[in-house]
């Protein structure tokens, strides 16, 4: 079931790829960006993290949180995302138990939308390959913003290339 603004954010205990316990309560004094992906080796995915790296600086000096999950193992993270080192968490839920907390959907069509995009395209330029499949192809990204542990903004994306703005990000961290 899709979460919706104004919902009561779901809070969860997990562990990340390098075994730091995060529970999304004890950030309910910071704003927070909650992202899901799709696997490991996921182009479009690792796009988008590098997206969030490079604004990471300014978005820690507003005291933003981000937590990303993907659907992978530990030991795939670190294999593929993990070479962009990311100063947040990322969180493996190979399982998909938060994935089903935040109501985050497959779709073959947004796969398929998604697979020959613009983003795609760059996404293989910046050197960005796709590797093995260790999650639902299908997965589309979903994204929520969330200030004192009530979602603020949400974004389920329609095609798996798709994710929140960046001025979405920006305008929430400055409101």
């Amino acid at each position: 079931m899709r979460l919706k603004i104004g919902d009561k954010a779901r809070d969860f205990q997990v562990k990340d790829v390098f075994g730091t316990e995060i529970m999304l309560s004890k950030f309910s004094d910071k704003k927070v960006l909650l992202s899901f992906y799709r696997y490991a080796s996921c182009p479009l995915c690792n796009l988008r993290i590098e997206k969030l790296i490079k604004s990471y600086t300014e978005f820690k000096s507003k005291d933003l949180i981000i937590l990303s999950f993907f659907e992978s193992s530990a030991e795939s993270i670190l294999e593929y995302v993990g070479k962009q080192e990311a100063p947040f968490p990322i969180i493996p839920d190979p399982k998909r138990e938060v994935y089903k907390l935040y109501g985050v959907e497959s779709s073959r069509l947004g796969y398929l939308r998604g697979g020959f995009s613009k983003t795609m395209l760059k996404a293989l330029k910046a050197g960005f390959r796709i590797g093995p499949k260790d999650g639902d192809r299908y997965i589309l990204p979903a994204d929520f913003l969330i200030e004192n542990m009530e979602i603020k903004k949400v974004f389920y994306g329609k095609t798996i290339s798709e994710h929140i703005s960046m001025e979405s990000i920006y305008r929430f961290i400055d409101s």
